[in-house]
């Protein structure tokens, strides 16, 4: 009954537009004032903006992306609340939200970035892409709010950004580090797999920015030794980052 109800509604607005277009074989309004219109009388009904557009999307997933554009013209300060029902919604709109909510320029993009990943975690590669993509000035922010977000997700953060921004790869490591040295292994880790031509930059980047977090180092190396590399580059490597004496010994008992 309230799947009739809400399509009776549409379907009236839809046909006071004479100039209506076919989208999937329906028809939708040309207008944008009409889709403003709808928007706004399901906020109404729905008494949250949030609800409002979970429930479009459930019944027009084909227009989600138009209905999103909308709600955030018509309820900008809402946008964290529309960001995070749309995606929660249909996650595959992960990339589109972000790179819409971005261009649409209303709030910073890190923010966009924190709320797309809290709204849906394990597309946290779709956000990081379409938000570097958006705005590759801002990539160092990209990393470290992503990682600060989703620490767990660090490799695959790290590999994706690296994948499609390769020239800056020595920047990303240091900012994800630094970040959070604790991810230092995960990083190094998935790097290694993707990259193994970069093998020395990846690692000596990596041990450079864990600083004194020693443990953090040690794990690096290990990770490091298991993916192939032989004691002696690796010691070079070290050397290179400037790695202690303690570090260099714990190379040397592998």
């Amino acid at each position: 009954m309230k799947k009739f109800l809400f399509t009776a509604v549409f379907l009236g607005i839809v046909s006071t537009n004479a100039s209506a277009i076919k989208v999937n074989g329906e028809d939708k309004p040309r207008n944008n004032q009409l889709t403003s219109s709808f928007v706004k009388k399901q906020v109404e009904q729905s008494m949250s903006v949030g609800r409002a557009i979970k429930a479009i999307i459930g019944h027009y997933p084909q227009d989600s992306i138009i209905v999103v554009s909308t709600a955030l013209d018509l309820y900008p300060e809402k946008y964290k609340e529309i960001i995070h029902a749309a995606i929660s919604a249909e996650p595959a709109l992960t990339g589109e939200v972000v790179t819409l909510a971005i261009e649409k320029g209303i709030s910073t993009c890190t923010s966009i970035v924190k709320t797309a990943i809290n709204a849906e975690p394990s597309y946290v590669d779709f956000v990081v892409r379409a938000a570097a993509y958006s705005t590759p000035e801002e990539l160092n922010d990209i990393v470290k709010i992503a990682i600060e977000t989703e620490p767990d997700s660090a490799d695959s953060i790290v590999q994706t950004l690296t994948r499609s921004h390769p020239n800056e790869m020595v920047e990303i490591i240091k900012t994800a580090v630094s970040t959070v040295p604790l991810v230092g292994e995960y990083v190094v880790d998935a790097l290694l797999a993707a990259f193994p031509d970069e093998a020395e930059q990846v690692v000596t980047t990596a041990i450079r920015e864990s600083g004194d977090e020693q443990d953090s180092i040690r794990r690096i190396l290990q990770t490091a030794i298991n993916s192939g590399i032989s004691p002696e580059e690796l010691t070079k490597y070290a050397i290179n980052a400037g790695a202690s004496e303690e570090q260099l010994a714990f190379i040397a008992k592998q």
